[in-house]
C-alpha cells in the first residue's frame, strides 16, 4: 500500500480564460449560471410532478427522478439530475442512450416521447418507466430531457410486483422496448393500450403519465429559453463542464487513497425459491495512481428468482459508494465514473441475464455493491472511513379485500423501508432515513391509514440498536402495523444473517433485526393493547426473518436459528394480525470508548441506550431512571474511569 497520489492532470480553475472558451464555448461565470438554471429545471420538473401526481409511490415516496442529457453526437453526457432517486440517476444516462440508439435518433421528430423499461437495456425494474423527449433546435436534436418514474403496477403475477418469489421475466410483467407514447404531441394509442390492458391500475397511471408530459414539455421549454439566451455553443459547452467539474472532482478524491487492492463482500440471506442458496457480493477495489477498477468477478452467479439487478445498478451502486465515501460533493452526472472502471462478468446477481435471471428487487443486489465497497475501503480510510446503512428495504407489498369487498393495496410502506445510516468523522449517523442507494420520501401515517386497512401503532427507534462508537450508528427502527382486514402480504428483508451496517474507524456494527407475525387472539380480537418490546413478547409470535432463538423466537444473533422471508411465499393474515418489522441497525464510527460520556448520557435519556448499553459498550456508569425521571439521570464519573480504564477483552 502506497502512499497517496498527487494529482498531475491540468485543473479546471487552471484554465486560461481564452482556453476556458475555446474548451467550453462560454467563459466560467456563464457556464456556472446555465448549470444552475439547468438544475433550476430538474427541480422544477420534479416539483410540479410530485405535486400532480396520483399514484402514493410518487406522490409520498417521490419514486423518480429527472435528467438533461447532450446530444448523440457528444456522447449522451448526462450533465443535470434532479435531487431525488438516486438509483435510478446512475442508470437514466445509459437508458437514454441505448433507447435513442435503438429507436434510432434519426427517427424522433419534435413532441415525440419515448418510454423504455426493460431492465437489461436501461436497469431498474419494469415498474421504472423511464420517458424521454428529445429537444430540437434549428432542426437538430441539441438535447434529452428525460424523467423515470415508478409507475404502481405493470402486469405480472404479483399485485404492484414487490416480491422476491417470480422466477423469470416473464412473471415480472411487462416489458417496453423503446417506443413512442407520444408521436409530435399526439399520444400513440396502440402503446397507451400496450400498457392500460397489462396493468391493474390504469385509472391512476394515466394522469401520473399527462403530468410526465406536461413536466417533459417544461423542461423542454426552460433548455431552448437557455439556448436562446447564451447561444447553442454554450449550452452545449456548458453540459461538457458539468461533467468534467464531477470527473475532476471524483479524480481528485481518487487521488487520496493510498494504491493498492483492497477486497470487501456483502452477504444477501437467500433468494425466494428456498433458503439452500446464500448469495456473496466480492469486490476487488485496485487502484492506482488516479484511477480506480472495481472488480466484482467473484460473486455469486445470478438469483433463481427475481432478486437480481443489472449491471447498470452496479454502476450507480459503486457511483454511490464511492462517492459517499471519498466526496460527498461530488456532483452526480456521467463525469462520475470517469476515472473508474467497473469489471463484472455476465450472468451473476449483479449482472443478472433474461430470461431466467429476473430483475425486480434490484436495489437489493445494487445495494450489496455499495456495503461491499464499504468493507473493502474503510478499513484502508481510517478516520474518513463510514459506518454502512441497514442493508435492505425489508419491502412489505400487501392486497386484499376491505370489509365492503373493494379492494385495497399497500405497497413500500408498513415493512421497515425506512432505517439508519452509519456514524462517520462528521457525526453520528441519522436513525431514520433510506438506503444509501436511494433517496426518498417517508409517507406520512395520515396517509397509510387512509389509503390502506391498517393502523400504525408503533414507528421508533430501538434501543441499542445503533452501532456503539465514537459517533454512534443510527438507531435502528422498529415498526408495528396492525393490519384490520384479511390480506396476502409479500415480506422481502434480504440481510438478516450478517450485519450490514458495518463499523468504520474502530467502530462497532449496527446489529441486525427480523420480522414477526402476531395473530389475533383466539376470540380474533387484535393482541390487547400495544405489543411489548421485551423478549418476552416474541413466544406467540410467527417468526418471518431474522436469526432468532428457537424457543423464545426473540433476537439471537449468535446462537440463533435462520428464519427464511419465503418459506410462505405468501403471508396469509387474518384480520387484525400484527406485523413488526425491526431494521438492522447503523455501524459506529471510532473507538466506543472514547465517546463523550455526556453524549452517552443524553442516549440514555433519549432512549437510544439503554442503562446497560451504556456500561457495556462505552464504559459510561448511568444512574437514575430514564423512564419516569428523565432528567434526573446522572453519570457516576469515579465508576465510570475505572470501567473505562479495564484493558479491553
Amino acid at each position: 500500500m502506497s502512499s497517496p497520489t498527487i494529482p498531475t492532470a491540468p485543473r479546471l480553475r487552471d484554465l486560461t480564460d481564452a482556453r476556458f472558451q475555446e474548451r467550453y464555448g462560454t467563459d466560467r461565470f456563464s457556464a456556472t449560471v446555465i448549470t444552475n438554471r439547468l438544475r433550476y429545471a430538474v427541480e422544477h420538473m420534479s416539483t410540479g410532478f410530485m405535486r400532480e401526481a396520483f399514484s402514493p409511490i410518487i406522490r409520498d415516496w417521490y419514486d423518480f427522478a429527472c435528467t438533461i442529457s447532450g446530444p448523440a453526437h457528444k456522447g449522451y453526457p448526462m450533465a443535470v439530475v434532479s435531487n431525488s432517486l438516486v438509483v435510478f440517476l446512475g442508470t437514466m444516462g445509459d437508458a437514454v442512450r441505448n433507447a435513442v440508439e435503438e429507436y434510432g435518433p434519426e427517427n424522433l421528430r419534435p413532441g415525440d416521447v419515448l418510454i423504455c423499461n426493460d431492465p437489461y437495456r436501461g436497469g431498474r425494474h419494469v415498474n421504472d418507466v423511464a420517458f424521454t423527449r428529445p429537444v430540437f433546435a434549428d432542426g437538430e436534436i441539441v438535447s434529452f430531457v428525460t424523467i423515470c418514474a415508478h409507475q404502481l403496477d405493470m402486469g405480472g403475477t404479483v399485485p404492484g410486483g414487490f416480491s422476491a418469489t417470480k422466477s423469470n421475466v416473464y412473471e415480472n410483467g411487462l416489458v417496453i422496448p423503446p417506443m413512442l407514447l407520444w408521436s409530435q404531441d399526439r399520444p400513440v394509442r396502440s402503446t397507451f393500450s400496450l400498457i392500460f390492458d397489462n396493468t391493474r391500475w390504469g385509472g391512476m397511471l394515466l394522469p401520473d403519465f399527462k403530468s410526465i408530459f406536461q413536466q417533459l414539455k417544461l423542461g423542454e421549454r426552460l433548455i431552448l429559453e437557455n439556448i436562446e439566451r447564451y447561444g447553442l455553443g454554450a449550452y452545449l459547452g456548458t453540459l461538457d463542464y458539468a461533467c468534467d467539474t464531477s470527473a475532476e472532482r471524483m479524480r481528485d478524491a481518487i487521488a487520496l487513497v493510498p494504491d493498492g487492492d483492497y477486497a470487501g463482500s456483502a452477504l444477501i440471506d437467500a433468494d425466494g425459491l428456498d433458503d439452500t442458496v446464500d448469495y456473496t457480493v466480492r469486490v476487488l477495489v485496485r487502484k492506482r495512481g488516479e484511477d480506480m477498477e472495481i472488480d466484482l468477478s467473484g460473486t455469486s452467479p445470478q438469483a433463481r428468482t427475481c432478486i437480481n439487478c443489472g449491471v447498470l445498478d452496479a454502476k450507480t451502486a459503486v457511483g454511490v459508494a464511492l462517492t459517499m465515501l471519498l466526496d460527498p460533493k461530488v456532483p452526480f452526472t456521467s463525469g462520475t465514473w470517469r476515472n473508474v472502471d467497473l469489471v463484472v462478468p455476465p450472468g451473476t446477481i449483479v449482472s443478472s441475464l433474461p430470461p431466467d435471471g429476473g430483475i425486480m428487487m434490484f436495489w437489493e443486489a445494487s445495494g450489496a455493491v455499495s456495503s461491499a465497497i464499504f468493507d473493502a475501503l474503510n478499513p484502508v480510510l481510517g478516520e474518513h472511513g463510514v459506518g454502512g446503512d441497514y442493508g435492505s428495504t425489508n419491502t412489505h407489498n400487501a392486497s386484499g379485500l376491505r370489509v365492503d369487498g373493494t379492494p385495497w393495496t399497500s405497497a413500500t410502506q408498513c415493512g421497515g423501508e425506512h432505517g439508519p445510516w452509519g456514524a462517520s468523522h462528521v457525526g453520528d449517523g441519522d436513525s431514520y432515513t433510506v438506503l444509501f442507494t436511494l433517496n426518498n420520501l417517508d409517507p406520512a401515517t395520515e396517509t397509510i391509514e387512509r389509503e390502506s386497512p391498517v393502523v400504525l401503532l408503533r414507528k421508533e427507534h430501538a434501543i441499542d440498536t445503533g452501532g456503539a462508537g465514537t459517533f454512534r450508528g443510527g438507531a435502528a427502527n422498529l415498526k408495528d402495523a396492525l393490519w384490520l382486514t384479511a390480506g396476502a402480504h409479500y415480506l422481502s428483508p434480504f440481510r438478516t444473517k450478517q450485519p450490514s451496517g458495518v463499523g468504520a474507524h474502530g467502530g462497532q456494527a449496527g446489529p441486525t433485526g427480523a420480522m414477526w407475525l402476531f395473530p389475533p387472539g383466539e376470540n380474533g380480537d387484535a393482541t390487547p393493547g400495544l405489543l411489548g418490546t421485551d423478549a418476552g413478547v416474541y413466544a406467540d409470535s410467527v417468526p418471518v426473518a431474522g436469526v432468532l432463538d428457537p424457543d423464545t423466537k426473540a433476537l439471537d444473533p449468535v446462537d440463533g436459528r435462520y428464519h427464511y422471508f419465503a418459506a410462505e411465499q405468501v403471508w396469509a393474515t387474518e384480520p387484525n394480525t400484527i406485523l413488526r418489522c425491526l431494521t438492522n441497525g447503523g455501524g459506529g464510527w471510532g473507538d466506543p470508548m472514547r465517546r463523550d460520556p455526556e453524549r452517552v448520557l443524553a442516549d440514555v435519556r433519549n432512549e437510544y441506550v439503554s442503562i446497560a448499553g451504556a456500561a457495556r459498550d462505552y464504559g459510561v456508569v448511568v444512574e437514575g431512571d430514564p423512564r419516569l425521571d428523565p432528567e434526573g439521570l446522572r453519570i457516576d464519573h469515579e465508576a465510570t474511569a475505572r470501567l473505562r480504564a479495564r484493558p479491553s477483552a
